[in-house]
């Protein structure tokens, strides 16, 4: 350690910012030095995506911070709206990898716009406008869509259904999910190899709820690997359209994409 107290600070940013967040953070207790090299801006956008600057530029809010350290961590805590408020967006604290969430007004919801089966309303603890509210269909199948283009290079991504349950539920047991790249597996093909969740009952902990930091719950519909993000759309599906019994209750904030 006594090598490194002779370098200069620049120097020190620099191997810094080839470490990760947490190391970063860490090192800030090793020396005054340390400290004033780990607040600097070469490391902390070296932790942001290549292209955060776009990203950040078509936040459907402003966004203006001192320091790229200060934006990090509000990226990591304080999802932003893209898109006219279609999506958030988000970063891994752990790693800066991109989290995306695509709203429940964009999602593929069979009968979604029927209001005899669905309905949309405002949610006091939602990122967004407006979720979903499933008030009765016997016929279960949401669908949710996002480009591998805009995802974190060669990383594994999971998708969740993040919803609530509301005041009053049932029929909602069992259901298969399944995640495929669209230009590479048709729906049929998806559905034969389709995994078992379950909104209720026990089980494994992956095929269950769990619940989220924000007071939501998430159930985990499958899981991708993005390469170079040229695989063209992904998708994630939660489906009950074998035993077509009724369910009431389920209240949709969006799906989820992000790395684990």
């Amino acid at each position: 350690m006594d090598s490194f107290r002779l370098m200069p600070e620049g120097c020190i940013s620099k191997i810094l910012s080839l470490t990760s967040p947490k190391d970063a953070a860490q090192s800030s207790a090793v020396s005054q030095t340390f400290m004033s090299a780990a607040e600097s801006d070469v490391v902390w956008e070296s932790f942001l995506p290549s292209d955060y600057e776009d990203i950040v530029s078509t936040s459907d809010s402003p966004m203006d911070f001192p320091s790229k350290k200060q934006l990090y961590f509000s990226l990591c805590n304080s999802p932003i709206l893209l898109d006219g408020g279609k999506l958030s967006f988000s970063l891994d604290k752990k790693t800066g990898k991109k989290c995306f969430m695509v709203a429940a007004r964009e999602l593929g919801i069979t009968w979604g716009n029927t209001p005899a089966y669905w309905e949309w309303l405002s949610h006091l603890n939602s990122r967004f406008s407006e979720v979903a509210k499933l008030k009765r269909v016997c016929w279960l199948d949401i669908r949710g869509k996002i480009k591998t283009r805009v995802l974190s290079k060669r990383t594994e991504y999971f998708a969740y259904l993040v919803f609530k349950f509301g005041d009053s539920f049932y029929g909602l047991g069992s259901v298969n999910s399944v995640v495929r790249f669209v230009d590479s597996e048709s729906d049929n093909e998806a559905e034969r190899r389709a995994n078992v969740v379950s909104f209720v009952g026990q089980g494994p902990r992956s095929m269950l709820p769990m619940e989220r930091d924000d007071g939501w719950l998430e159930l985990k519909l499958g899981n991708f690997f993005n390469d170079t993000g040229e695989d063209g759309d992904v998708e994630a599906r939660l489906m009950e359209i074998q035993y077509l019994r009724w369910k009431h209750g389920l209240i949709v904030q969006g799906i989820e994409f992000r790395p684990e």
